[in-house]
């Protein structure tokens, strides 16, 4: 009952969200659906996605208490293995390394777990360094192509930046007016990007730059509740909008791109979504959670 009084009244917001913008410069085309592994079973509550930049996607399947690894070849998605490990009971979030090594959040423990290539546990990320660094208690984090490690802790209100070793280079701060930052990414130049869920904004910080500051103003005219961001090659910012069931686009500037909405079980449309990443030659791949599924979209202009 609470599940379909939820779907209703998403519907109603995304009616009333979508009729603020008659014309949207970007559109997303949706493609298959990733449903299930190698072995036919399906995805449960996946809350993680994450892309290799060559060939290889990462799925932070939840309510399987795993980790499946899929190769893409154009808008087609194979099956590629499993990670099951005790030290990742619940992954949240996963992420890859320069070398082919994936990281996994925890969503119990609240650490990020370092996986080989071949999917053994090699420890955790262990913060080391001059400056301060526990307790502490990531809620998200991501990986820039040199190896360096951002991690957005909530406990010390601070977005931590690592080297690949674990080593404290330097700490970036909150904004002083934030409300909750769920999630960051972080482009090819550095920048770092993060989500604001309940002031419904995005906050930015350059590479040299030692605070996060305001991106956007309050976006709700066109989100409900982000809590998940990712940004693409050509500098375009994705936002998964929960409780609104769609994906907000916007462009380097912070300004409105379009909008793909629409609750419901139909390929393009969505439950929950609740992280999402860059994906191969145009393509932006979302972790449906509600639907059990990874539905990739066609990004086109």
């Amino acid at each position: 009952m609470l599940k379909a009084l939820r779907g209703h009244c998403g519907a109603l917001l995304l009616l009333a969200l979508g009729a603020t913008h008659a014309a949207e410069g970007v559109k997303l085309r949706p493609l298959p659906a990733i449903y299930t592994d190698d072995r036919g079973s399906g995805l449960k509550q996946p809350e993680g996605v994450a892309f290799d930049g060559k060939s290889l996607l990462a799925v932070a399947d939840t309510g399987n208490r795993r980790l499946l690894k899929y190769t893409i070849a154009g808008d087609q998605a194979t099956p590629a293995g499993e990670i099951r490990l005790a030290e990742i009971p619940y992954p949240i979030r996963v992420q890859f390394g320069p070398g082919g090594e994936l990281f996994a959040l925890d969503g119990r423990s609240r650490r990020i777990a370092r996986i080989s290539p071949a999917g053994e546990f090699k420890g955790y990320v262990e913060p080391s360094g001059d400056i301060q660094a526990g307790p502490l208690m990531p809620r998200s984090f991501a990986i820039e192509r040199a190896g360096s490690i951002y991690v957005l802790d909530v406990f010390r209100a601070r977005v931590l930046v690592l080297d690949p070793s674990g080593r404290t280079g330097r700490t970036i701060a909150y904004p002083g007016n934030q409300g909750f930052l769920s999630d960051l990414a972080v482009d090819e130049r550095g920048t770092v990007f993060a989500v604001d869920s309940v002031g419904r904004r995005v906050f930015v910080a350059g590479k040299p730059d030692a605070a996060l500051v305001p991106l956007t103003g309050d976006l709700r005219a066109d989100l409900a509740f982000p809590t998940a961001v990712a940004v693409d090659g050509q500098g375009r910012i994705f936002l998964a909008d929960q409780n609104g069931d769609g994906i907000v686009i916007l462009g380097q500037d912070g300004s409105f791109q379009g909008r793909q909405a629409g609750t419901g079980w139909k390929e393009g449309s969505l439950r929950y979504p609740s992280g999402l990443c860059a994906g191969p030659s145009g393509t932006i791949l979302v972790a449906d959670r509600e639907n059990g599924r990874v539905q990739m979209f066609a990004v086109s202009e």
